[in-house]
C-alpha cells in the first residue's frame, strides 16, 4: 500500500485543468461546475485504477456490489472538491455556507496558546481547512504534507495563494519534526493526514471498514514525543454549497518508556482514529478520496 498512492501517476491534462481554473475564476463557480460532469465522465471510462478502488470502497461501506451511478457519484464529488480549491485558496469563502461541529473545541486549545496538533485524512476537503484557519480565522498554522505528489496541481494552487503554500512543511525530510515542534511551541496548529503510509514510513495496523489495512505510525508517534492536545478536524462536503467541519478532541497519547509500550499506544490510538474515520465515511459516503487499492498489503 505504501507505494500504490505515491506512485500513482497525474491524471488530467493541463489544458483541462487550466480551462477549469479559468472559467471558476473568470465566469464563476455555477458555470464551472456544469464542466465537471463531463469530466466525471471522462474519468469514469479512463481511470480504471481509481473506477476499482471506488468500486471497492463503496462496497465495503455499503455492504453490496456498488452501481455505476454511485462510482460517477464518487468521482464528481471529488472533482467538485477540487474546484471549490480555488475558491478556498483564493479567499472567496462567501460562495459557501459552513456548518461547525465543536468548534468550541479549537478555540479552547488556541486560547491555551500551548499549540495543538489538528489530524485530518483524505476525507472530505483538508485545503477548506487549511484556507479557513490561516484567512478566515488567522490562525496561526503550519502543515506536514508530502509535496511530490500531484506536482502540477500542487505548484497550480501554489500560485493562487502563496501564504498558504509557505504554510507548509516538507514530510521525509530530517527536519520535518524540528519545524513541527518549533512551530508548536510558537503556539501555532500543526496539521497532518493520517490515513496514508508513504514509503519507508513507518506503519500501524487498524480495522476499517471491516478489514485490516496499514496507517501511518507517524501522528500518534509525533503527539506522545511532542504531548500536545490533538484535534481530529474533517471538511466534508455536502452538496452545492455547503460544508459540514467536524472537529473532535483524540485521546491523549501517553509518553511511554519502552518499545513495547509504544508500540500498543500507537496501535490503540490510531485505530481510535479509524474508528472515527468510518464513522464519517458513513455519515458522508462520498468523501472518501482514496482513489487506489487502499486495503491492499
Amino acid at each position: 500500500m505504501s507505494k500504490a498512492w505515491f506512485q500513482q501517476r497525474e491524471r488530467g491534462s493541463p489544458l483541462m485543468i487550466g480551462i477549469i481554473l479559468w472559467v471558476a475564476q473568470r465566469i464563476g463557480r455555477p458555470v464551472a461546475r456544469l464542466l465537471l460532469w463531463p469530466i466525471t465522465g471522462y474519468f469514469l471510462l479512463t481511470a480504471s485504477e481509481a473506477r476499482a478502488a471506488s468500486r471497492d470502497y463503496l462496497t465495503r461501506l455499503h455492504g453490496h456490489p456498488a452501481h455505476w451511478w454511485q462510482v460517477a457519484r464518487h468521482i464528481h464529488s471529488f472533482s467538485a472538491t477540487i474546484l471549490d480549491r480555488v475558491y478556498f485558496l483564493s479567499g472567496q469563502f462567501a460562495h459557501f455556507d459552513f456548518h461547525y461541529h465543536g468548534l468550541g473545541l479549537l478555540e479552547q486549545e488556541m486560547a491555551k496558546q500551548r499549540g495543538a496538533m489538528m489530524v485530518g485524512a483524505h476525507l472530505g476537503s483538508f485545503e477548506v481547512l487549511r484556507a479557513l484557519a490561516i484567512e478566515g480565522m488567522h490562525l496561526p498554522m503550519k502543515v506536514l504534507m508530502y509535496q511530490d505528489h500531484n506536482q502540477y496541481l500542487t505548484r497550480l494552487f501554489n500560485r493562487l495563494n502563496p501564504e498558504v503554500a509557505a504554510s507548509v512543511i516538507p514530510l521525509g525530510g530530517a527536519q520535518s519534526l524540528l519545524a513541527a515542534k518549533e512551530a508548536l511551541e510558537q503556539g501555532m496548529v500543526v496539521g497532518m493526514l493520517g490515513d496514508r503510509v508513504a514509503e519507508s514510513e513507518k506503519l500501524t495496523r487498524g480495522e476499517f471498514l471491516g478489514s485490516e489495512t496499514a496507517f501511518p505510525a507517524g501522528p500518534a508517534l509525533l503527539a506522545g514525543v511532542l504531548q500536545v492536545p490533538v484535534l481530529l478536524v474533517l471538511g466534508l462536503y455536502r452538496g452545492g454549497r455547503r460544508y459540514d467541519i467536524h472537529i473532535e478532541v483524540m485521546p491523549p497519547m501517553p509518553a511511554t518508556t519502552t518499545r513495547q509500550e509504544r508500540e500498543q499506544a500507537v496501535q490503540a490510538w490510531t485505530q481510535h482514529y479509524a474508528t472515527r474515520l468510518e464513522h464519517y465515511a458513513r455519515m458522508a459516503p462520498y468523501n472518501w478520496f482514496n482513489f487506489y487499492d487502499y486495503w491492499r498489503t
